[in-house]
């Protein structure tokens, strides 16, 4: 049977990858951030998962406001990295699990969530920044990525509430699957920040901390966090914090923080990071 071990959570910001693409990594700007996660590549090297199902937005590369699913999941058997206006990062090609991809598709459509089915997929900045915080830059991923993804850019997005119970019927869809496999959750994007308008570098820092705090001691509370609270305290992107809820709906009640790391600027973001064991 598989089985969700681990949930963990992480921003996505571009200009994060480009430091790892052109060796900033050790830079005074940029060291603090990637020290925070050195706990957690040493974790994930010895819990070795098997699959990573990666929750992330696309950033206009795959989809345009012509076409924007709400949910949609990636089922094929590779995704290549997007060209998003510079050239694709240089990074592996990312190696799906069609087989439990179709299983969570069928399981997941029968259990009403309509999900967009996706056979062809490039994936952005939004699932390659992750990857590479955790693994580095191998020469191949050393695990096996399902894309879900959320439309965290049009008008109206789900609702936290929603991307909790997508969580859980996650958690069902896996538990069904007769391959013994472990598997791991990953919410993505986020924390505060805005690109554009007369607020553009916003931070919220205590909103950011009550988030991660309440992940573990008050998850009820986060479903009900409104899209107009996310816009006013997180700006127009914190939006994309609904998708860490995915994760945290997949994990259940019983979970254990085991890292957490906070850092303030990144670009103009602030970045975010949490790793949850599933105690279940």
């Amino acid at each position: 049977m598989a089985r969700i071990t681990a949930g963990l959570a992480a921003s996505h910001v571009p200009a994060i990858g480009a430091a790892m693409d052109h060796d900033q990594v050790g830079t005074e700007y940029w060291k603090p951030l990637f020290d925070g996660f050195g706990w957690t590549r040493q974790w994930i090297t010895d819990e070795r998962p098997d699959v990573v199902i990666l929750v992330y937005n696309d950033h206009a590369t795959e989809f345009s406001l012509d076409l924007i699913p709400t949910f949609a999941i990636g089922c094929a058997e590779t995704f290549t990295p997007a060209d998003e206006g510079f050239g694709p990062r240089p990074v592996p090609v990312v190696e799906g699990h069609a087989e439990l991809a179709w299983h969570l598709a069928e399981s997941l459509i029968l259990d009403e969530f309509d999900m967009t089915i996706l056979n062809k997929l490039d994936v952005d900045h939004g699932l390659t920044v992750p990857l590479s915080l955790m693994f580095g830059q191998p020469a191949q991923w050393p695990v096996k990525v399902i894309p879900v993804l959320v439309n965290a850019v049009q008008y109206p997005p789900p609702t936290g509430n929603r991307c909790w119970l997508l969580g859980e019927a996650i958690a069902r869809a896996v538990r069904t699957f007769d391959q013994d496999l472990n598997v791991q959750i990953w919410g993505t994007g986020g924390m505060s920040h805005q690109l554009q308008g007369p607020r553009a570098g916003l931070i919220n820092t205590p909103f950011d901390t009550a988030f991660l705090d309440r992940l573990t001691t008050d998850p009820a509370a986060l479903r009900k966090i409104p899209h107009l609270e996310y816009l006013r305290e997180a700006g127009t992107e914190g939006i994309e914090m609904v998708m860490w809820l995915i994760m945290r709906g997949a994990l259940g009640e019983n979970v254990k923080e085991l890292h957490r790391h906070y850092h303030v600027p990144a670009s103009n973001t602030a970045v975010g990071h949490i790793v949850l064991q599933n105690l279940a």
